[in-house]
């Protein structure tokens, strides 16, 4: 019996209000909420918000509709370089927890934050964050799952999974996001490759497509040489993505089938930004296509 959870990253629709956006979600045929940045509630970098009224209005409208929220989604400056802004991150997670476990939810996805111009401070720094919130992800039955983001001190999948895995705990597993790629592996988009490197500690995918940044042209740039990221979050089959052969490894180890000792089910989150004139098809198209890859359906 398959248990994996197709979730709607509700980033693009967030500005609908509470009710209206669980609402959404359920007329788009998912069951899940992903909970990203919103601004009522788990705002980027600032303290979380989740007001009484929030949570009054967020709980009933999950009832009437019987979606849940899968996941929450935090982006704090947890990793540094600066040692005031660190302590108040973890200060946000510790709230956020508390949030969640109010909540029922058990899975908390981040990024690593930081810069990548400062990469060794930047992994202290994470690992003192760590330090302190391990032990409460352990006590609250949280499993937090972490992907390298562009522009984080570390962008690249093989040596994020590895730093996942240093932990050794249930409790820290590793994001798949596929709108980053291209940034995963410099350019190279080897999927299968990846995906196996990180194979039983591979919890959470995100499913967008982006195009190779890499490659010449593909996105101009003024002036050339800036110091920035760019990447999309654009609908499958419009980027640079192999979708056949990420669904086709995903299969092959077995993704949906898998429980987790903290957290249950593994989930795969549509991830689609940009554009939400075209989220009344696509949000459809793409739970469809990952009920038909990964469930069979």
């Amino acid at each position: 019996v398959t248990t994996m959870k197709i979730a709607f990253d509700v980033d693009v629709i967030r500005d609908l209000g509470i009710t209206r956006m669980v609402h959404q979600v359920a007329e788009w045929g998912y069951k899940y909420i992903e909970q990203s940045p919103h601004p009522q509630i788990n705002p980027f970098y600032k303290h979380p918000r989740a007001g009484r009224e929030v949570i009054a209005e967020y709980k009933p409208a999950l009832r009437e509709t019987g979606v849940e929220i899968s996941s929450f989604i935090c982006v704090y400056r947890w990793s540094g370089p600066d040692e005031l802004r660190r302590q108040a991150a973890v200060k946000n997670w510790k709230r956020l927890i508390e949030v969640a476990v109010e909540m029922g939810v058990q899975v908390i996805n981040t990024e690593f934050s930081g810069d990548p111009n400062q990469p060794e401070i930047c992994e202290e720094m994470f690992y003192r964050s760590m330090d302190e919130l391990l032990p409460i992800f352990e006590r609250e039955g949280i499993r937090v799952e972490i992907q390298a983001h562009p522009w984080d001190f570390c962008e690249e999948h093989n040596e994020t999974v590895d730093i996942v895995k240093s932990f050794r705990s249930e409790n820290v597993k590793y994001v798949y996001s596929v709108p980053h790629t291209f940034f995963y592996d410099k350019g190279k988009g080897e999927v299968e490759k990846m995906l196996r490197y990180a194979g039983g500690d591979l919890s959470h995918v995100l499913i967008a497509d982006t195009r190779n940044h890499t490659k010449h042209c593909r996105y101009i740039v003024n002036p050339p040489g800036v110091d920035a990221a760019v990447h999309q979050h654009v609908g499958v089959g419009e980027g640079d993505v192999d979708f056949d052969a990420l669904f086709r490894t995903l299969r092959e180890m077995n993704f949906a089938e898998q429980t987790f000792k903290v957290g249950g089910a593994p989930i795969v989150a549509a991830s689609l930004f940009g554009y939400p004139e075209k989220m009344k098809y696509q949000a459809v198209e793409t739970r469809e296509l990952i009920e038909r890859e990964l469930l069979r359906r």
